[in-house]
């Protein structure tokens, strides 16, 4: 028998639009593999069976590595996935634990947040230059750190909502008793 949804609806809304911006950010990381993958593979065609290599690639990849590392390091905060050291909040009582929860939620908001904002001035910095060998925008390097700020911002204040509302479920985190 399934439990009745006790969420309020706000946070049942918000869920769902964060879990969609997730699922975008994985998707969009996926096909950056799958495009740098064929274009190196072209790559590989063109110098040692065309012997004529194209230059383009090593650039367009460069832009694929943002988008893969980025994306996927804001659904990484989403799902719980990303880089953390849990060794002193596991060690310490259930009561500090959250409080170093909601310390590391804040911090990660914080770094969004400053993604976010130098990312735009960055971005509107390199605007006008273009990229050499494929000549596109040099801001296009920067964006993907800019969007990435916005979601991890968004992410990591999702979980403090949640978690001041009582419906956290990250499991090695909150008081548990």
């Amino acid at each position: 028998m399934q439990q009745p949804e006790t969420r309020p609806a706000f946070l049942r809304y918000m869920d769902a639009l964060l879990d969609l911006l997730a699922r975008i950010c994985v998707l969009l990381a996926g096909v950056a593999i799958v495009v740098m993958t064929a274009i190196f593979a072209w790559l590989v065609f063109g110098r040692y069976v065309l012997n004529d290599t194209p230059t383009w690639v090593e650039q367009v990849s460069l832009l694929l590595v943002m988008v893969i590392a980025f994306l996927g390091a804001a659904a990484g905060v989403h799902n719980h996935t990303h880089l953390s050291v849990v060794v002193f909040r596991n060690i310490v009582p259930p009561r500090v634990r959250t409080v170093f929860v909601v310390i590391s939620d804040l911090l990660l908001a914080g770094f969004g947040g400053m993604m976010f904002w130098y990312g735009i001035e960055l971005t509107k910095f390199k605007w006008n230059a273009l990229i050499p060998l494929i000549q596109w925008s040099e801001g296009l390097r920067s964006l993907p750190m800019t969007i990435s700020g916005v979601l991890v911002f968004l992410f990591a204040t999702g979980h403090l909502i949640r978690l001041f509302f009582g419906h956290d479920q990250r499991q090695d985190n909150i008081d548990q008793g």
